[in-house]
């Protein structure tokens, strides 16, 4: 079902601004505006568009306050020429999103347009590789870009400022995509195809994080900003976990205590020790995996993103795939532009084993995921919290400091499959998995574990308090990592690796 069908009404700019901004903060930046060349016809359009929307272009630019927080927002007027942008409103653009950078401010866009300008040809075509350059240049900056899509938002502008956000959101209904159904139909004689371009259909498949009505943005972007902002904060507590050692315990009852369907898994890590979660959804390029789970997230007082395996069920089929990795690397890629350490939370039984993963390229993806990981200009934490089975164990790996539950466990492939090669059988997994020193007081020894979160006997008998003691031991990681730079961390980290199970 598409927007118009619905019949929603859509806010323009100034209820937009009205409704999102906190009351009376809006400070205009628009400068007066002049008109393109001789032509009578677009001058008599634009006078028109301006009676219309009572606006001088098809974009306002300002800062205000959301929660009391300093923002830049460009707000797109759908009645002004379908909110097109040409020259002029182009220049508004950039200008805007450069003060924004100068003056050091996030970013909130909110783009509701048909594309570029039809009257001004190619040079308005052009100039959305300028403002592009200035959201760039925002987010090299390191200063949050987030884009509130609006019904309709398609073409030039869907192709460029519009798809640039660390976060993105999506009004309900919102038709979204790069082609117009008026061209569509005009070019082919038939109608595009129903709920394609759709708010809904993209959040399905992985395009946009949320999608949320404007009276919800405003709260959404205040949760976003406080994790992605981060504020200096006082040292956090040594946690009672740094005085655990690794128990001897034997690896095949750790291997069995981890596949204890009851254990606490990433999800209830984040529901009970985390201050706050913000999930974003799939790749941002049209793929969305159930096998890994993205988030801005805070424990304490430390932001972070994180990105960890959600555990495989028995009714679900949701090993990690090739769409996964790139997930986790676009959440690589927020880190290191936010300047904001990075999590990875491991609990796999393995990678997906399937024609689709193959075809899908998996291991390129783990090769890539190692790449990026072992050379991340961010901090680093990694958490060994079950399961830590092959390559789909090893991808979300590398960390400057690595935490592990007392009965988590990493090998080659699971007991079962090292005993199959070996001898033939599956019935060698016990003494495989104690030969090949998969368990925690092993992976201390070897250099690998920096922290040892304790369970007491068993994490699937204190759900809650474990996830509890597993947060504030990442806090403390996260906190102590935050005072080291990042060009003395990517040495350290490289030596970690380098110098494992050669100590002593």
């Amino acid at each position: 079902m598409t927007a118009d069908s619905v019949k929603i009404r859509h806010l323009n700019a100034t209820e937009l601004i009205g409704v999102v901004l906190d009351l009376g903060s809006f400070e205009s930046w628009d400068k007066p505006i002049s008109d393109p060349g001789p032509d009578a016809a677009y001058r008599a359009d634009l006078e028109k568009a301006r009676a219309r929307s009572g606006l001088d272009e098809s974009v306002v630019t300002g800062r205000g306050r959301i929660r009391g927080r300093e923002v830049a927002v460009i707000v797109s007027e759908f009645a002004f020429l379908a909110g097109s942008i040409g020259q002029a409103a182009a220049d508004r653009i950039v200008e805007g999103v450069e003060r924004a950078t100068r003056e050091g401010l996030p970013l909130l866009a909110g783009p509701a347009s048909g594309g570029t300008r039809m009257q001004e040809g190619t040079l308005a075509f052009l100039s959305m590789v300028r403002i592009t350059a200035a959201v760039r240049a925002h987010r090299q900056a390191g200063l949050p870009y987030l884009v509130y899509l609006r019904h309709p938002t398609t073409g030039g502008v869907m192709a460029s400022w519009g798809s640039l956000g660390h976060v993105t959101v999506a009004e309900p209904g919102a038709l979204l995509g790069f082609l117009g159904p008026r061209v569509y139909e005009a070019l082919y004689g038939t109608v595009f195809p129903a709920d394609i371009q759709t708010a809904e259909n993209l959040f399905d498949k992985g395009l946009v994080d949320a999608v949320v009505p404007p009276e919800q943005l405003g709260e959404i972007v205040d949760r976003a900003l406080s994790m992605l902002v981060q504020q200096p904060s006082d040292a956090v507590r040594p946690p009672a976990t740094l005085e655990v050692t690794a128990a001897d315990a034997e690896a095949w009852a750790s291997v069995e205590i981890s596949r204890n369907p009851r254990r606490p898994d990433l999800r209830q890590l984040l529901a009970w020790g985390a201050r706050d979660v913000l999930p974003l959804n799939g790749t941002g390029q049209g793929e969305k995996d159930p096998g890994l789970l993205l988030a801005i997230a805070r424990f304490g007082e430390q932001s972070c993103i994180v990105l960890g395996h959600n555990r495989r069920r028995p009714s679900q089929n949701n090993a990690m795939g090739p769409a996964s990795l790139r997930e986790a690397r676009r959440g690589m890629r927020l880190a290191e532009e936010l300047g904001l350490p990075l999590l990875t939370v491991i609990d796999t039984s393995g990678a997906a084993l399937s024609r689709e993963a193959e075809e899908g390229g998996l291991a390129g993806e783990i090769a890539r995921s190692l790449h990026d990981l072992i050379g991340l200009r961010a901090p680093s934490v990694s958490v060994l919290l079950g399961q830590g089975a092959g390559g789909g164990a090893l991808a979300l790996l590398p960390a400057d400091r690595t935490i592990a539950a007392q009965h988590a466990w990493l090998s080659p492939l699971p007991p079962e499959g090292a005993s199959a090669i070996v001898h033939r059988s599956v019935d060698f997994a016990p003494q495989m998995s104690a030969k090949q020193g998969i368990n925690v007081a092993a992976l201390v020894a070897d250099g690998l574990v920096d922290h040892v979160v304790d369970e007491r006997p068993d994490a699937a008998l204190e759900a809650r308090p474990f996830a509890e003691r597993m947060a504030a031991a990442i806090e403390y990681e996260l906190a102590t990592l935050a005072l080291i730079p990042v060009v003395q961390l990517l040495p350290a980290r490289i030596a970690k690796f380098r110098t494992m199970g050669r100590r002593g």
